[in-house]
């Protein structure tokens, strides 16, 4: 008699072929939309793509330039140490001061393969299993798979429309447990764009103190800020937070670098020592060559940003108000980042090409099949009900696209 192997085992053993730990783990929905847009254009259709939140521009000339310097120079061409570039240490810490005026040193920071392993790290320094992370939703969904990968339980806290996606210290509160060790907080926000006040911002820094929870604050998108919003550093607003809060960042969204990998965090020496000898073993050092552009990027002067914050805020006024003049969409004006997310409620049980969507995933699907725009459904952040889209590409490609999500859905 031939026992049956199970579905996802080796031959020979019960044990599975990838671990639970991994098999747990969702694809990355924004990269995933954006695959699935980029597939169907190579195949000829005529998609346009709001999934990925990756700026449209050029990396700067002066940058590129940098790299190529690099290239030529054989001490590039070697292992450096696992940590960082000194000479990026020290850029980044001059940056800081700069940009939020969070004075650090070099011992405290760690430069990383992008932010999502700066996040990754954080957490892993940090979490052990069991401890709960309080996880403001909408969040970004990369925040939930990393919390668990280091054993860690993600606490949903969630905010919508009504409150501009901001949770408050009185819902943080009511989710603390004796088990909570963590908050995530991440302003300006990925997706939604919601941007916190300083005060709302020294609030929920000081009840994390009080508490003894420790803090992951995400600043990727510390420069896209409008209108009247402004960035504000929790550790800066809260000093009493430095020994038990952690900065991520990176270079890709404010310097339009995706594709270079460079980012950090920033925390006490002793986590920080402790994510270095993970990703030792892990990575090793950022390439050399993209360490080299990293340092003319944070060291030059934020022209560049401001003609590319320009371009962001014009389609952000242009997106928000096409979005708005779909009956049953509601979409907030974001203050920050590059993304809108508006509540589509309205829509659902709505009967569209010959289909009734009941939740934003089938919209989305609808979207795409009869629009060809593909969005990011809510429910890779958190509940149903809403759309991400990302207004970093082109003003005519977001203007086509929003127009034909505006035929469809009217």
């Amino acid at each position: 008699m031939t026992l049956a192997t199970p579905a996802g085992a080796t031959a020979g053993t019960s044990r599975p072929r990838v671990s639970r730990r991994i098999s747990a783990i969702a694809e990355s929905a924004t990269l995933a939309v954006d695959a699935k847009a980029k597939a169907l254009k190579a195949a000829g259709r005529p998609v346009i793509g709001f999934g990925a939140g990756e700026p449209d521009f050029a990396t700067p000339d002066y940058i590129v330039q940098a790299a190529i310097d690099a290239c030529s120079n054989p001490k590039n061409h070697r292992y450096t140490p696992a940590g960082g570039l000194p000479e990026l240490k020290d850029a980044l810490v001059a940056k800081t001061e700069r940009d939020s005026g969070y004075t650090v040193e070099a011992s405290q920071i760690l430069v990383t393969n992008g932010g999502k392993q700066a996040v990754y790290e954080a957490f892993a320094a940090i979490v052990d299993p069991g401890d709960e992370v309080l996880l403001p939703a909408p969040y970004w969904t990369t925040y939930p798979e990393s919390i668990r990968l280091a054993g860690g339980v993600p606490v949903e806290v969630i905010a919508d429309e009504t409150t501009g996606y901001r949770v408050s210290v009185d819902q943080l509160e009511a989710a603390r447990t004796e088990r909570t060790k963590v908050l995530l907080f991440c302003s300006p926000s990925n997706p939604t764009g919601a941007v916190y006040p300083p005060e709302d911002v020294k609030a929920i820094g000081q009840w994390a103190a009080q508490n003894g929870i420790w803090v992951v604050t995400d600043e990727i998108y510390e420069h896209l800020t409008y209108g009247d919003a402004q960035f504000t550093s929790m550790p800066v607003e809260v000093p009493e937070l430095a020994e038990t809060c952690i900065v991520v960042n990176g270079v890709a969204k404010t310097y339009a670098m995706t594709g270079w990998r460079v980012g950090w965090l920033i925390g006490p020496k002793d986590v920080v020592k402790a994510a270095g000898n993970l990703q030792s073993h892990a990575t090793s050092n950022v390439a050399n060559v993209s360490q080299r552009a990293a340092i003319a990027a944070v060291t030059g002067d934020l022209s560049a940003v401001a003609t590319m914050r320009e371009a962001f805020d014009r389609r952000r006024k242009t997106i928000v108000a096409m979005l708005n003049e779909i009956d049953g969409v509601l979409c907030p004006e974001p203050e920050g980042a590059f993304y809108v997310y508006p509540s589509v409620k309205g829509v659902l049980g709505r009967e569209i090409a010959g289909r009734t969507p009941t939740t934003s995933v089938e919209l989305a699907e609808i979207i795409l099949e009869e629009a060809e725009v593909a969005v990011v459904p809510g429910e890779a952040f958190g509940p149903s009900g809403y759309l991400r889209l990302s207004y970093a590409l082109g003003d005519d490609d977001l203007a086509e696209g929003v127009g034909r999500i505006q035929r469809l859905l009217s």
